[in-house]
């Protein structure tokens, strides 16, 4: 099976956008499509292609160590694990931002700019000690893997570094947003070793992909 092409993809609605994508240049799986499903691994044997369903941060995993050639997966996961892998396309969906946040009252009296010293709960710690640390702030991180927002209202945490789309849920819990790490979307991942050894295959799903997502498409490492 070594001329097949294997994806990663995350589990829910970013598969679904991935595979509707997928599908404008002819990459389909029937298979997907059965209602009730618990399969994890899907084939369309004619075409060659095997898709994943796995979790979200595992994606950079399974493609980095070869398990799949190409994997879907948001841009904070790539910020936060930092694999070796090539990142070709912004493939422009799931859009959301990483931003830091804090309780409403506490806003009132604050400046960031003043921060020396804070206690910041999040699921992204990497990304965060970057972030602080490049803005000469000294922080204590509070690596949490559920609802963040819950830390600064138990006491746990002055501040979050946390995903937010709409802010809905930083509202609810009387939180406002103080600033923006990252603006993220989904992004197009490739083993580096399958590039070279299936290059012919993958660049072509590139290029195919390339007009369909817009003019701020590259190629990078």
């Amino acid at each position: 099976m070594s001329d097949w092409i294997t994806f990663a993809l995350p589990k829910g609605r970013i598969m679904l956008d991935s595979m509707e994508l997928f599908g404008k240049i002819g990459i389909t799986c029937a298979e997907m499509d059965e209602k009730g499903s618990r399969k994890l691994v899907f084939e369309n044997a004619q075409q060659k292609y095997r898709f994943m369903a796995v979790r979200a941060t595992d994606v950079p995993t399974y493609v980095e160590y070869g398990c799949a050639d190409i994997g879907v997966v948001g841009k904070d996961t790539l910020l936060e694990q930092r694999k070796n892998l090539y990142e070709p396309l912004d493939l422009k969906f799931g859009y959301c931002r990483l931003v830091v946040a804090e309780p409403k009252e506490l806003q009132q009296n604050d400046n960031p700019q003043n921060w020396s010293n804070i206690r910041v709960a999040t699921k992204y710690p990497n990304v965060t000690e970057r972030y602080f640390a490049a803005k000469g702030v000294q922080v204590e991180l509070i690596k949490l893997y559920g609802s963040i927002e819950l830390a600064p209202l138990v006491g746990l945490s002055e501040r979050i570094v946390d995903l937010v789309s709409t802010g809905g849920t930083l509202k609810a819990n009387g939180m406002v947003e103080v600033e923006t790490i990252a603006e993220i979307t989904s992004r197009l991942i490739v083993n580096r070793a399958s590039l070279k050894t299936k290059h012919q295959r993958i660049r072509k799903i590139i290029e195919e992909l390339e007009p369909l997502i817009g003019d701020d498409v590259r190629i990078s490492e």
